[in-house]
């Protein structure tokens, strides 16, 4: 019996993981929840699974703090955005195995979460990386040539970039494979989310940069690959559905049965594979060069994308620009190169405030 904190409990990561908690009251106990605002759908969740008001938190700093109270095995941080950094790091620091579905506190901190980590303490719960996970025990890591993150292409797949300059935030939201925040689908839209997993990626399995590939398969069946020296390549399968890899982000590294609805074999199936097209979705390549610089360049990179992400949303911003801000603020950075929670923190503020300067700029 595995005992479960779940933190961002009423967004979609979090209203998933409790489903498959109450349908598995003989494998997990739920001993937590936190939210950001939505108090009336916590109470609900609150009450029913029988838990005490000591056993909530609004916010992501009571969330943190709730983190080192708690008398959890496992936090899934299904906090959105950089917010759940503090979350992640006090998991780590108390030993509890961290689910991470709140890649950007990875990506933020990546130098800080890296050096608390113990070896097999971070499971990660996005699809693409828990897919990615599966696919290395079929090897040693001397084995590994390349690992292969799908992508769905999102709505915008085969636009040019003058067909999105007129893209609207209802058009941004409309994915056509996966059910998410309006953050992470405007993310998948742009290819930033595609960014943001590539950096997860090298810092969840320490593969270099140049040896992480990106593929767009559109059907979303296959949610990455690991190609071996040997020439063989390694894929997980199955349908779309993140209780899956919630499930496992759980329960690691044993499965939960019938969690998921598998390939129905007995009819045919197309599944199709492209290249990536990073001249129209530069995010990727950005992505890539923001990575490979470190320090706090990750941090402005998904703080700036999240200013720019609201400025769109708010008609401030056009589509296309989401990723030309972003660029013009990471390159405007001076890194500090003494790596504390304090300077990716600074880091963060600079860029946000900086993002924000250049929205209302215009340029």
């Amino acid at each position: 019996m595995r005992k479960v904190l779940v933190l961002g409990s009423t967004g979609s990561i979090g209203t998933q993981a409790l489903e498959v908690i109450a349908a598995n009251r003989e494998k997990f106990t739920l001993v937590g929840l936190s939210a950001f605002a939505n108090r009336e759908l916590l109470e609900k969740q609150k009450l029913e699974f029988g838990l005490a008001d000591s056993q909530l938190a609004i916010g992501a700093r009571e969330a943190a703090e709730l983190v080192l109270a708690s008398e959890a095995d496992v936090v899934v941080n299904g906090i959105t955005g950089s917010a759940g950094l503090e979350a992640t790091l006090n998991t780590l620091k108390t030993g509890k195995t961290l689910a991470l579905a709140n890649k950007e506190s990875l990506i933020v901190g990546g130098p800080l979460v890296k050096a608390l980590a113990k070896p097999g303490q971070i499971v990660p719960v996005d699809s693409e990386h828990s897919a990615l996970a599966q696919c290395l025990r079929s090897g040693s890591a001397a084995e590994v040539r390349k690992l292969i993150l799908t992508a769905s292409g999102g709505p915008f797949r085969g636009k040019t970039k003058a067909e999105m300059a007129s893209v609207t935030p209802s058009d941004a939201l409309k994915h056509p494979t996966w059910n998410m925040g309006r953050v992470v689908t405007t993310n998948s839209a742009s290819l930033v989310n595609k960014g943001l997993e590539l950096i997860e990626a090298h810092l969840l399995f320490d593969i270099p940069f140049e040896r992480i590939e990106v593929t767009v398969h559109p059907q979303s069946v296959v949610h990455s690959m690991v190609e071996f020296v040997d020439g063989s390549v390694i894929a997980q399968c199955s349908p779309p559905d993140m209780k899956l890899p919630i499930a496992l982000g759980m329960s690691w590294p044993e499965r939960v049965p019938n969690v998921s609805t598998p390939v129905d074999w007995t009819k045919s199936h197309t599944w199709t594979f492209e290249p990536l097209d990073e001249e129209v979705f530069g995010a990727v390549r950005l992505a890539r060069e923001v990575g490979s610089a470190g320090a706090t360049y990750p941090a402005v990179f998904n703080a700036a994308n999240e200013q720019a992400v609201d400025a769109f949303h708010e008609g401030r911003l056009d589509f296309l620009g989401i990723v030309e801000l972003v660029k013009q603020v990471v390159d405007m950075h001076q890194p500090d190169p003494d790596i504390t929670l304090q300077a990716v923190l600074e880091a963060e503020r600079w860029a946000r405030t900086t993002a924000d300067s250049l929205i209302a700029s215009g340029n």
